[in-house]
């Protein structure tokens, strides 16, 4: 897989890219990213990459050339483009396994005020990480990335990614270490028991349990 991101500030990403499972991955060769700096594409003599909106307002918008330009330099035929803006559809772990098998992504991270409204034509996907508000896209495509890039075959243990929160809507079940009891909270009797079938049962009632208490409405989806 290939992923480019665009951004105003690629050195956000070092940590992202040097550590961890991140890291492996690329060093593998499952994942090649590649960090933009849109501002590298600006026709102004100061590589100015924002002015002011029409009708006024505050702050200040992404102009579309910049990005426009970039996106003509490094798009393939079989590349998918998102959007990452808080009017985006909200992610989740089924778009994270729908990303993984596309062969090429293609991130476009806002920052300031906004982009210009003809960006959007751009985007095969708009994508938010919640109802917040951040200071640019970068955290978003970090995110969303790594949900991704640990997804594909051989970066993690397959059992990691098939047995965790979210899948068939449902969150994980607890889990416990060494040492049996401490501080009087005890290891669950069945998990010592050997009994794999049996523990395979609790577990299950465990993830039923855990998302009708914490997070039921992921009960009433279908996807």
């Amino acid at each position: 897989m290939k992923i480019d991101i665009l951004s105003l500030f690629p050195s956000m990403f070092d940590g992202f890219l040097h550590e961890s499972i991140i890291k492996r991955a690329i060093t593998m060769g499952k994942v090649e990213v590649n960090i933009h700096n849109f501002r590298d594409y600006s026709l102004d003599p100061h590589q100015k990459v924002d002015d002011y909106g029409f009708g006024g307002g505050p702050g200040m918008v992404l102009m579309p050339q910049p990005i426009f330009d970039a996106i003509d330099d490094i798009k393939t035929d079989d590349c998918k483009i998102i959007l990452l803006t808080p009017q985006g559809v909200t992610y989740n772990q089924k778009m994270a396994y729908d990303l993984s098998k596309e062969k090429h992504l293609i991130f476009i991270c806002g920052h300031y005020e906004g982009f210009d409204e003809r960006i959007r034509s751009l985007a095969d996907l708009e994508i938010s990480i919640g109802d917040f508000i951040l200071t640019g896209g970068e955290i978003p495509s970090m995110a969303i990335a790594d949900s991704i890039i640990r997804l594909l075959d051989g970066v993690i243990e397959k059992d990691s990614s098939t047995e965790e929160s979210f899948n068939n809507n449902l969150l994980d079940y607890p889990v416990y270490t060494r040492p049996a009891s401490y501080r009087g909270m005890d290891v669950p009797e069945v998990l010592l028991s050997g009994h794999h079938a049996n523990i395979m049962a609790w577990r299950h009632d465990e993830q039923i349990k855990r998302t009708k208490e914490r997070r039921p409405d992921l009960l009433e989806r279908d996807d």
